[in-house]
């Protein structure tokens, strides 16, 4: 049956055809065979189309000459690129290779991109590192210490850099009377490594400083290539100065900072590590300071105590026998005072006994009594003068006794001491000479005298 030329197949038929895929279905198995046979690629060509979106994403084509290739970077990727790529560029690009299933494009998801002579550098780079760590220039047993509180600063660098300022500006603040010395020099290009081997060797001759700083501010790979020439780091291993690196920012490594006895992340930071901090210097100095008032405070004391202590015991003559005198008096008076309480004593009773004789009424026994009395009375009061005169001989033998061996006694009794005008007492004759002036020191005064002759005859 035939309507408006169509033909009416019998619904028994089977089509015999292959299953067409989907346009989807292809672009997505495509991707999944591209994704399993390239994990990872490196490639290298000439970045052109480039363009940032406001969604942060990096679109751009790398290629060559006969081919290119689409590739994206998303921004998670792209912010850990130092410096944004620009148009023409020869790049090298690590990612994977997929496609982009809704047009169906071959393209790379980028994860890392980088000018395409760094690879180059980076090999060269780690060839050096190696035969240098071979060599043993990288070993901690030819590291030389640092001086604690360096007298000379030198400091190889440009003189128009950054470096130079940060350096000299920490140097002020921490300990401006250390001097500093530049040895200028280019930092970058090809005509820097033999400058800064120059600049080296400079220092070395120079003998000022005593430890040297070496370095820039932070920079591309190439920027800092300089730093990793195998002449400099020979020159740093050889200068006979400890020596600080301090190259580009605090991720930027360089062969140098291997060789060198320390190495710091910035030039700012290499001036904190080698110089020392006035403040700490000024906080000690008045803690010593303090320590050194209280020591010489105690020692004052101490000696102070101790001269009290020596006056103390150091008796006057004159005092000693002023107390002697005293005591002497003191005795006297308690045996005056004792002897008239037993005269007294003595006085009682006696009047007791003649008040029992007169009551025994015998005038014999009373007359006899009143005679021993009288007697005893009368031996009684002798024995006590002649006790009392006693007393008196002693204390006054031991006043002579104190008097004459008194040097004023000595005086006293027309002995002169004799002194030279330099105050040396004079014992002998002949330690004078005829015309010397000589002071004689009497009792009472002193006379000064010329020497006119010496005998040294007598004794």
């Amino acid at each position: 049956m035939h309507q408006h030329g169509v033909t009416s197949l019998d619904s028994g038929f089977q089509d015999s055809r292959p299953r067409a895929l989907s346009v989807s279905e292809l672009n997505h198995q495509a991707r999944h065979l591209l994704e399993a046979s390239f994990m990872q690629v490196w490639v290298e060509g000439e970045l052109s189309g480039f363009s940032r979106p406001s969604s942060g994403h990096w679109y751009f084509s790398l290629k060559d000459r006969k081919c290119q290739i689409r590739c994206a970077m998303f921004r998670g990727f792209n912010q850990r690129v130092r410096d944004i790529p620009k148009e023409g560029e020869q790049v090298r690009i690590r990612g994977k290779v997929t496609l982009y299933e809704n047009r169906g494009d071959f393209q790379i998801i980028v994860e890392h991109i980088e000018p395409a002579g760094l690879g180059a550098l980076q090999q060269a780079f780690e060839e050096l590192k190696r035969k240098l760590q071979q060599e043993g220039l990288f070993d901690a047993a030819r590291k030389k210490p640092l001086p604690a509180t360096p007298r000379h600063i030198g400091v190889i660098t440009s003189p128009t850099g950054a470096a130079i300022h940060d350096i000299l500006t920490v140097l002020a603040r921490r300990c401006p009377a250390i001097p500093v010395t530049l040895y200028p020099t280019a930092v970058q290009g090809k005509a820097a490594t033999g400058d800064i081997v120059r600049a080296i060797e400079r220092a070395s001759r120079h003998g000022v400083a005593d430890v040297l700083i070496i370095g820039r501010g932070g920079g591309s790979l190439e920027d800092l290539w300089c730093f990793n020439e195998e002449t400099v780091a020979r020159a740093i291993a050889a200068c006979p100065l400890p020596t600080v690196s301090a190259v580009g920012h605090e991720v930027d490594v360089t062969i140098a900072d291997f060789v060198a006895d320390l190495r710091a992340p910035t030039p700012s930071a290499a001036a904190e590590k080698i110089s020392p901090d006035q403040n700490d210097w000024l906080r000690q100095l008045k803690e010593r300071e303090l320590r050194l008032a209280g020591a010489a405070s105690r020692a004052l004391k101490r000696m102070g105590t101790r001269l009290e202590h020596l006056s103390v015991r150091l008796r006057d003559p004159r005092r000693e026998l002023l107390e002697k005198a005293q005591r002497m008096d003191e005795l006297d008076l308690r045996l005056g005072k004792a002897m008239g309480q037993r005269l007294e004593r003595d006085r009682v009773k006696a009047t007791h006994l003649g008040q029992r004789l007169a009551m025994q009424s015998p005038r014999k026994q009373l007359s006899d009594s009143q005679a021993d009395v009288s007697r005893l009375a009368d031996r009684l009061t002798r024995v006590a003068r002649e006790t009392i005169a006693r007393r008196r001989e002693r204390l006054e033998h031991q006043g002579q006794t104190l008097h004459v061996v008194s040097p004023l006694a000595t005086l006293g009794r027309g002995y002169a001491i004799v002194q030279q005008e330099n105050g040396e007492i004079v014992r002998k004759a002949t330690s004078v000479r005829p015309g010397e002036k000589i002071t004689a020191r009497v009792a009472t005064g002193q006379l000064e005298a010329n020497v006119i002759s010496i005998n040294s005859g007598g004794r």
